[in-house]
């Protein structure tokens, strides 16, 4: 557990979860590739289903520069599976209930919602290096247009 933010250069705390079709998904089975890992609060929000989809339709030019994404939150499997059916989300969904991966992430902790200081997920981007190493760390990051800013701070077009 950290409440110490990640930065550039860090190495990316390793993480095992189930996918949307109950798979073990692990960081380390990516090793050698690219990877944007992001954090949201719930499958099938507004919001959440924005940024998902913003990842589904930039899925073929962030491959093609060699990332893969993956996207993490605390709902079950199941619920997982029914968002990415939904949506045509062709990228894994891993379940965190307990939030121990956001934590190691540092994606859960105190924010603002509507004028109060709740405790929750701070939906945040990483982009890992093939060696599993942090090379951009977002928190507090806006569901729209975030994908588009992650593309360019990447060259990608």
């Amino acid at each position: 557990m950290t409440d110490t933010r990640l930065e550039a250069g860090a190495e990316a705390p390793d993480l095992t979860l189930l996918d949307q079709d109950g798979k073990r998904v692990s960081l380390a089975d990516f090793r050698g590739r690219k990877v944007v890992l992001y954090f949201y609060p719930a499958a099938m929000t507004p919001g959440c289903t924005t940024q998902a989809c913003d990842f589904r339709d930039s899925l073929a030019s962030l491959q093609g520069a060699g990332y893969e994404v993956i996207g993490v939150s605390r709902d079950e499997p199941e619920k997982l599976k029914r968002f990415a059916e939904r949506d045509g989300l062709t990228f894994p969904l891993l379940s965190d209930p307990d939030a121990a991966v956001h934590r190691a992430y540092a994606a859960w902790g105190e924010k603002m919602n509507y004028g109060k200081v709740i405790e929750g997920v701070i939906r945040s981007t990483f982009v890992i290096d093939e060696q599993g190493r942090v090379v951009l760390a977002k928190y507090n990051v806006k569901a729209t247009g975030h994908v588009a800013r992650i593309r360019k701070e990447l060259g990608i077009d």
